[in-house]
């Protein structure tokens, strides 16, 4: 019994034991359940968040844990997209617990889904304990967005004979909800249209998401060339969003209009024979869009014009058919012709049925029209039995000889005369009534008006119908070559590089056609003495053919020269030809340079010679200075000491003295008398008042005194008797008082005095010179009498004594002169 009870203990601690380990087994696995393993990296199972949650807000989304927080005080911590990174803010954790919360909505358009990394912490070191986890939030959409048209308004030209069924406007729009799912999915309808009639409609493109417009009947441009169409999309979601879009279709009008001719039947005449005439414009009604494919119209003539004797074209800018004869029938043979004309538009036609439907338009025959031409009669011109002749003449063959004989015939005309119509060198006649065509001149195979040897003449025959018809023949003469021309050379003058070249190309040439003509035989000539000269310095090689190389033997000097040839052709006619040729200098090029333009450059010895021109002159030049710096150096000094130049009283004499002055003068009056001027006074010396010491000097005829007189010292006065003129010379004196020098300048000129002299000098004149009316003196002005006022150089004799106490008072002007001067003579150190 007591065994039994130990052995049922054993077996309960055992049921215990074994109960608990397998409870641990599975709390364990029910944590690996949690877990899936992605690259060595632990990812939780994904959490979903639905779109545009209005919260309230945290809001808790999920809780994490770990198994080492038995051993370990953990903290969680998370970081990833909506964490640390953009969109942030969204997701927080509790690192206690492990709740992950949510703070805000989300639109899952922006972002579908986020991936947030998981790391658990030790609380005390701050170290990671454990492999990085990783968890997805996934947003579970809901219909928030609708449907939007790529293009919200489109407008497209469609044609008018469009056929029903799919017209050319397809249609997409998108959903920005979660792809493949009610919500993006799109259903789209006409909803209206303007004008109502034809039905459009919108059907699915097989295989894609577009929807494309539909047509059941037909357009009729005539009634409606627009309409309008609104198309809606709409989702599937809950609930349902739409959106619409607005189609504008241009109708271009078609071909439904056949062109109709304006009249049943045309009549029209023509004359006979005529030929490229218009005859007839013909003219049709098209109710299309003019200047269009629909309306333009293509005219064909169906009957009548087998021969092709006419034609028919639309002109493009009335969209007539003209009606052109190319070469009308003979009144004879016909009188009226009848035409069946046809019309039709360029774009084929078709037809709207009533039933709505297409109806082709291959079986619908165009419209014709009948054209009645009547050819008129008219005078036919006579016919040549040849239009065209040719005949062979020799160049240069005597004028008389028969070259031709022209015949023409015209059975409804008695008489046909022939004349010419071109001849242009004047070398043929023609008799009026036979048509013999003979030679009037020499003709020349190497006139211009000749082509390939073949000269042309025209003729006309004239019949006597009214009015007269003409006709006209070619005749063509064939003239063969004499060799009546010298060759000569294409260009008689060519130069040579001498730097490059040793020979050149000469051609010549000859207006003679074979055997006449080249190739030619070319050599030097000249006289034996000069031609053993030309050959030592040029040689020809070839010198046969149709040109030649002329070779310089040796080395020229660049320069012109001529060289004589001579010029043969195949009959041995020669021609002698000067070739001018320049030797030249070409550089690079083959031509001869261009020469340097004239220019002047002096040598050394020219600039030497320049420099010292110059040198010479600046040497003249210094000497001169000196020269005249001495003078004024010598003639300064006696200025300031003698005559107190630069002072106010050397300025009382108008225009100022210089030292080389001539002084004045005295006139002697017919009295004898001697006239001074003494400031304002004025009065007559007779001569024999004038002192004793005065003398006249026989020899010269002059009147000398010496002494003093008149307050002055050193003067000299000279009277010379054959002109009655006197002259006072006035030596200076200069007189000191304090620090001032002043002189007197005696002036004994005057008007009444000059007066004089000129009076006495007319009556002297010889009486031969006043037989001579050109020599005899002229008045030319008469200015009446004198001015009571005295002139200012008759203030030179002043009469206010030695006393200058009127310089103290000049009045305003002077005061700014005096400060101009006072200034300058500061400057130059000038004391008075």
């Amino acid at each position: 019994m007591k065994c039994y009870i130990i052995f049922l203990l054993l077996i309960l601690s055992a049921t215990v034991a074994l109960g608990n380990k397998k409870k641990s087994r599975m709390d364990n696995r029910e944590k690996r359940d949690l877990l899936r393993r992605a690259k060595r990296r632990w990812v939780l199972s994904t959490i979903e968040l639905m779109e545009e949650d209005e919260g309230p807000f945290p809001k808790n989304a999920t809780q994490l844990f770990n198994d080492r927080e038995l051993d370990y005080a953990l903290k969680y911590h998370i970081s990833g997209e909506g964490v640390t990174e953009p969109p942030m803010g969204i997701f927080s954790i509790n690192e206690e617990n492990g709740m992950v919360y949510v703070h805000k909505k989300v639109d899952r358009e922006v972002q579908s889904s986020f991936h947030i990394k998981f790391d658990v912490l030790d609380k005390v070191t701050n170290k990671i304990v454990d492999r990085q986890l990783a968890f997805d939030v996934e947003i579970k959409d809901i219909n928030d967005n609708p449907p939007i048209f790529e293009k919200a308004e489109m407008t497209v030209d469609v044609n008018e004979d469009t056929e029903e069924g799919d017209l050319p406007v397809n249609l997409l729009a998108r959903d920005a909800d979660e792809e493949n799912s009610v919500n993006s999915q799109i259903t789209m309808s006409v909803i209206s249209q303007e004008p109502a009639s034809p039905k459009i409609g919108i059907k699915v493109v097989e295989g894609t998401r577009m929807s494309q417009l539909t047509l059941k009947g037909c357009f009729d441009y005539d009634k409606a060339n627009k309409f309008k169409v609104l198309v809606r999309a709409r989702d599937h979601g809950v609930p349902s969003h739409s959106s619409t879009a607005t189609v504008f279709l241009n109708i271009k009008d078609s071909n439904n209009h056949p062109p109709v001719f304006t009249q049943n039947e045309y009549k029209t005449s023509v004359n006979e024979m005529a030929e490229d005439e218009v005859i007839l414009r013909l003219t049709v009604m098209d109710k299309d869009t003019p200047n269009t494919p629909a309306s333009r119209a293509k005219y064909k003539i169906i009957k009548g014009n087998e021969d092709g004797n006419y034609k028919i074209e639309t002109d493009p800018k009335t969209n007539e058919g003209v009606l052109t004869v190319i070469k009308a029938k003979d009144y004879e043979e016909t009188t009226l012709k009848n035409l069946t004309i046809s019309v039709e538009n360029e774009e084929p036609l078709f037809v709207c049925g009533s039933d709505n439907s297409k109806d082709p338009a291959g079986g619908v025959a165009p419209q014709t029209v009948n054209v009645a031409v009547t050819v008129i009669d008219v005078n036919d011109p006579p016919a040549f039995e040849k239009k065209i002749a040719v005949v062979y003449e020799k160049e240069e063959t005597e004028p008389g000889d028969m070259l031709y004989t022209l015949k023409a015939t015209d059975v409804e005309s008695n008489g046909i005369r022939y004349e010419i119509a071109s001849d242009p060198e004047n070398w043929v006649t023609v008799d009026p009534k036979t048509g013999v065509v003979k030679a009037l001149h020499k003709m020349d195979r190497e006139s211009p008006r000749v082509n390939n040897s073949y000269y042309t003449v025209l003729i006309h025959a004239i019949d006597d119908g009214e009015p007269p018809a003409t006709s006209t023949a070619t005749l063509l003469v064939h003239l063969g070559d004499l060799n009546d021309n010298k060759p000569y050379l294409v260009t008689n003058s060519t130069h040579m590089c001498g730097n490059k070249a040793k020979s050149i190309e000469i051609k010549a040439k000859d207006d003679d056609v074979a055997p006449f003509g080249g190739p030619f035989a070319f050599s030097l000539r000249g006289e034996d003495k000069e031609l053993k000269e030309l050959k030592s310095r040029f040689k020809l090689d070839p010198d046969t053919g149709e040109s030649a190389t002329l070779v310089s033997l040796k080395d020229l000097p660049y320069g012109n020269y001529t060289i004589p040839l001579l010029i043969e052709d195949q009959q041995g006619k020669g021609a002698k030809e000067d070739l001018h040729l320049v030797v030249c200098d070409c550089e690079n090029k083959d031509v001869c340079k261009s020469p340097k333009p004239k220019s002047s450059a002096l040598g050394g010895a020219g600039i030497a010679t320049l420099i010292a021109g110059l040198l010479m002159l600046l040497l003249l030049v210094l000497m001169g200075l000196l020269c005249v710096c001495g003078e004024q150096f010598h003639h300064k000094p006696l200025v300031l000491q003698d005559e107190g130049n630069q002072t106010l009283v050397k300025y009382n004499e108008e225009g100022g003295v210089s030292e080389l002055k001539a002084e004045p003068v005295f006139v002697m009056t017919p009295t004898s008398s001697i006239a001074i001027a003494d400031g304002l006074k004025q009065a007559t010396i007779p001569l024999n008042q004038m002192p004793s010491d005065i003398r006249i000097n026989d020899i010269n005829g002059t009147l000398r005194s010496q002494g003093r007189s008149m307050g002055m010292t050193g003067q000299d006065m000279s009277m010379q008797t054959s002109s009655y003129r006197s002259v006072w010379n006035t030596r200076r004196n200069s007189s000191r008082s304090g620090a001032m020098t002043y002189n007197q300048s005696h002036s004994l000129m005057s008007d009444v005095h000059i007066s004089d002299l000129i009076e006495r000098r007319l009556y002297q004149q010889n009486e031969d010179q006043l037989e001579f009316p050109g020599c005899c003196p002229q008045v030319y002005m008469y200015e009446g009498i004198g001015s009571k006022c005295q002139s200012l150089d008759k203030l030179s004799q002043s009469s206010w004594g030695d006393t200058l106490d009127f310089l103290q008072d000049l009045g305003p002007r002077f005061n700014t002169l005096d400060g101009i001067c006072h200034q300058a003579m500061e400057e130059k150190g000038i004391k008075l």
